[in-house]
């Protein structure tokens, strides 16, 4: 099994220790974001055939890289990098800082082992089109030779996206628009070429709706991908999280209102503050992000999962 570490939080920004100590005792506890007891994940090697990063901040975690390589687990970093204005991402590295980061993974693992993800584009009055062409131009111009993809989407207007977005934009007096899709088409289109001519693969995630055009559907869960930086074949099945959603089967370790970056876009994140009391409650000899017990499972981690919902 793939494991995703994760789609729900910043795990090598925030919570690298925590992740060490699980893969030094082979398992992870999650909470079950659907409603009852936490489970586990194993982490040992043959369970774990390989595992999938998710980041904004990989300083943090490049010792920790160097441990995976050396237990000998294949890896892909999905390395989200925007520049963004602060009233967008008022806790985010800087992306000048974020690139060079970007390079020094592929200098240590190779640039198969990195993926840039310029996603979501929120179009706004703080980040117009015009803006994201000339602001995506330069990182791509940055990373070249740092990976070889760049994956796009723009920000879906979930009920918990539009109402957080409208409060951090309202709070300086903008707002932010979700684009037709003629326009969206149209801004693809010039991000793909950009990409192309930085020597990146644009691909476009789980916007089917969009397709076909300038860009591929992305796989970020990809099989294919953590079979080349592994040397060899990982087969997974194709089990999409929604419609459209081309990624490999994978587990998540990670948990919700738990990332204290604060992006105003995060689907992840119900209040920023709810996830900063999180990150400053937490602790790494559990064996759960959230709802878990101390040494994992068990119904003491199914009694506090239940007291948190």
């Amino acid at each position: 099994m793939i494991v995703s570490a994760s789609y729900r939080t910043d795990i090598p920004a925030q919570y690298g220790a925590w992740f060490l100590r699980r893969l030094e005792a082979g398992f992870a506890t999650v909470a079950n974001p659907y409603g009852g007891p936490p489970y586990r994940v194993s982490l040992a090697p043959g369970a774990a055939e390989g595992f999938v990063f998710w980041t904004r901040n990989a300083g943090p975690f490049l010792a920790a890289l160097d441990e995976v390589r050396r237990r000998g687990f294949p890896f892909v970093v999905q390395f989200t990098i925007t520049g963004y204005p602060r009233v967008l991402e008022p806790g985010t590295l800087e992306a000048a800082a974020a690139v060079a980061q970007l390079h020094a993974i592929a200098r240590r693992f190779g640039p198969r082992a990195a993926v840039w993800r310029y996603d979501p584009i929120v179009v706004s009055d703080a980040a117009p089109a015009a803006w994201h062409r000339e602001n995506f131009a330069r990182l791509a111009r940055a990373l070249r030779g740092a990976s070889d993809e760049a994956v796009v989407s723009f920000a879906a207007p979930y009920r918990k996206t539009a109402r957080n977005l409208a409060a951090a934009l309202g709070r300086a007096g903008l707002a932010w628009r979700d684009p037709p899709a003629d326009e969206k088409r149209g801004l693809i289109a010039d991000l793909a070429a950009i990409a192309g001519d930085a020597g990146l693969r644009p691909t476009l995630c789980t916007q089917p709706a969009l397709l076909p055009g300038a860009a591929e559907p992305a796989r970020c869960i990809d099989a294919a991908r953590l079979s080349d930086v592994a040397g060899r074949a990982i087969r997974a099945r194709t089990k999409g999280n929604r419609p459209g959603c081309l990624c490999a089967e994978s587990r998540d370790i990670g948990a919700y209102d738990t990332c204290a970056q604060g992006c105003a876009y995060c689907y992840a994140v119900d209040s920023r503050a709810r996830a900063q009391a999180a990150l400053k409650a937490h602790d790494p000899a559990r064996a759960g992000l959230a709802g878990a017990a101390r040494h994992g499972g068990g119904a003491t981690g199914a009694r506090l999962s239940a007291r948190r919902r």
